[in-house]
Parts: C-alpha cells; structure tokens; sequence
C-alpha cells in the first residue's frame, strides 16, 4: 500500500501551526476524509491519548481509532489508526521557516486489511487525492485562520 509524502508551509507561526495540526481532534477542521473526530483521553495531548474518528472513503463512513506513539512539542506527533479495513501511521514534523512560517512533513503509512488487501494495486489513486485533499485542506485552513 502507499506511503503518501505531503509537504507544505504556511505563513502561520510554529507554535500556531502546532497547537492546531499537532492536536489530531482538529483533524475534522482541516481533512476532508475526517467526518468527525473526538479525544477520548482526560488531560492535554501526550502520548497514549486516543482519537476516534469517522472516516469517509470512497462514499462510505467508517470508524478509525488513532494513538498518539510519539509526541515531542512543537516538532513532531505520530499517530497510529486502527480501522476494520486499513491500519496507519500519521507521522506530521514541523519547521520554522526563515520568514517566520511554518514547514509541514506529513507523511501516510496506509495498510488494507482482510479482504480489502485484494484491492490494494487499485487503490493507490484514491489513496494519493485522500493525501492531496488533505494537505489542500490543511493549507486552507492555517492561511484563513491567519
């Protein structure tokens, strides 16, 4: 399955930038694949705190439950998903640019699980505009809010 590799900068300051994409909740703000999304975890954002989001993929809305794995603030937070047909890993660092705005690396480990595999040569397409959607959203919202 696809590794999707995404960059982007934005004219927000890092911590902005941060505190918005490094907290996953937001994630329903910015992705067009997020329906919704809730921390389920008491207290600020750290590794083992829990999101459970409704994915829509191809038409169809499905449950997806994300752990934060790693978390160093402000440069880096992975995430690993669990879903009934596809598992991954969000790894998202950040940068500070010489202007003053912010680097984005946002990369996708997207694995299909049980039957879905079979479908997987055929997948990588749909895949790469969910990442495309993403990062398109992402930037839209960090440049309106700005």
């Amino acid at each position: 399955m696809p590794t999707l590799r995404r960059q982007l900068e934005v004219s927000r300051p890092l911590d902005e930038v941060w505190n918005f994409v490094g907290d996953f909740v937001n994630s329903a703000r910015w992705d067009p694949g997020v329906a919704e999304a809730a921390n389920t975890t008491e207290g600020p954002v750290r590794v083992g705190t829990v999101y459970d989001l409704i994915v829509v993929f191809d038409g169809k809305r499905s449950p997806m439950t994300y752990e934060v794995i790693e978390y160093d603030p402000p440069a880096k937070v992975v995430l690993k998903g669990e879903g009934k047909s596809v598992s991954a890993v969000d790894d998202i660092r950040f940068g500070a640019t010489e202007g003053g705005g912010t680097r984005i690396d946002y990369v996708a480990d997207l694995r299909l699980k049980g039957l879905a595999k079979l479908a997987s040569p055929f997948m990588k397409g749909k895949f790469e505009n969910l990442g495309d959607d993403a990062i398109a959203g992402m930037r839209a919202k960090l440049e309106a809010d700005a």
